[in-house]
């Protein structure tokens, strides 16, 4: 299973236009990998349930899953998920990439690449041991906005004005870039219903209706507020998401890391990416082999124990073991 990136990640390298490849061998856990088409935005949940119940749910231990990033909301995807697994059963995963062109993303299993499709790897096995961690360090300015016009990820008005246009307002000269350029100044989300905020990014811009499409629902009555980047914060972003991924696996050390992280951070961080990377290998060891993808959205909980969710602008980790 493998995905088209935004940037690929071997080592405490960060490389474009490769292919990497990671081959595993389980000593004592098995595996069921499925996959789905997805033809349109509307269909992420019921995508999410059929990939969820494809998989036995006996001994199954963790799902990562690799989705289009594209033709799909992350946030209904999970959701999907959810209501059809365990609640002890943990998920990880990213959306697919295609650097910053927002054109076509792919993804494969068993076959092809192929555009339009989520795939979905069940784990199994008591010796089998999963850790996970996701962060940001994405730094708030400018007011909180109500979001008073949205539907699922589509993103209307903020305070009764076209978020568009309040969006070319604050990129000024970078506005010509939409929507790569927004990826430098996500929103945050928080609500009554969640206090804690998440991250959302930008897929695409309609300049018809002047409407924002992001990787994730932007619920109305929802405050958002701007985010712009700060290096070091992102960098000890990624150093908290390690120590958060060995903390769920009670400090075993990994055998193995599966790295996705945003490209948003790409973007930022530039000729300064290696380091969110060896700020990671820092904290797992040398001992950890480290994979992953620059992707459009990231799949994990928040926190040790929370309930899984779709994050931009993280980096996210998926930590494995054996004993």
């Amino acid at each position: 299973m493998g995905c088209s990136t935004a940037g690929e990640i071997s080592g405490a390298q960060v490389l474009d236009d490769t292919l990497v490849a990671t081959a595993i061998h389980f000593e004592s856990s098995s595996i069921k990998i499925s996959c789905e088409d997805i033809s349109c935005v509307a269909d992420s949940m019921d995508v999410g349930r059929r990939l969820a119940g494809s998989l036995d749910k006996e001994g199954l231990v963790h799902a990562f899953v690799l989705s289009d990033g594209l033709t799909v909301n992350g946030s209904a995807l999970v959701e999907g998920m959810l209501k059809e697994l365990p609640a002890n059963v943990t998920i990880t995963g990213g959306l697919s990439g295609d650097k910053d062109r927002f054109q076509e993303t792919l993804v494969f299993c068993n076959g092809r690449p192929e555009k339009n499709k989520v795939t979905i790897l069940g784990l199994y096995g008591d010796k089998l041991k999963v850790g996970y961690g996701s962060f940001g360090g994405w730094d708030p300015f400018g007011p909180e906005r109500l979001v008073t016009r949205s539907d699922g990820n589509i993103l209307y008005e903020l305070d009764g004005k076209s978020c568009l246009g309040l969006y070319k307002t604050y990129l000024g000269d970078h506005a010509k870039g939409l929507p790569a350029t927004a990826l430098l100044f996500p929103l945050s989300i928080r609500s009554a219903k969640r206090p804690s905020r998440l991250v959302r990014t930008i897929l695409s811009v309609n300049e018809d209706d002047q409407s924002m499409i992001f990787a994730g629902d932007i619920p109305e009555g929802s405050y958002a507020q701007f985010m712009k980047a700060n290096f070091n914060r992102l960098i000890d972003g990624a150093m908290e998401a390690a120590k958060m991924s060995c903390s769920s696996m009670n400090n075993v050390p990994a055998q193995l890391a599966v790295l996705i992280s945003c490209v948003g951070r790409k973007m930022v961080l530039k000729q300064r990416i290696e380091e969110e990377v060896e700020s990671v290998q820092e904290i797992l060891g040398e001992q950890t082999v480290l994979s992953g993808f620059y992707s459009y959205g990231e799949i994990s909980p928040s926190s040790i124990g929370g309930t899984c969710e779709l994050h931009n602008q993280t980096m996210t980790i998926t930590t494995f073991t054996e004993d």
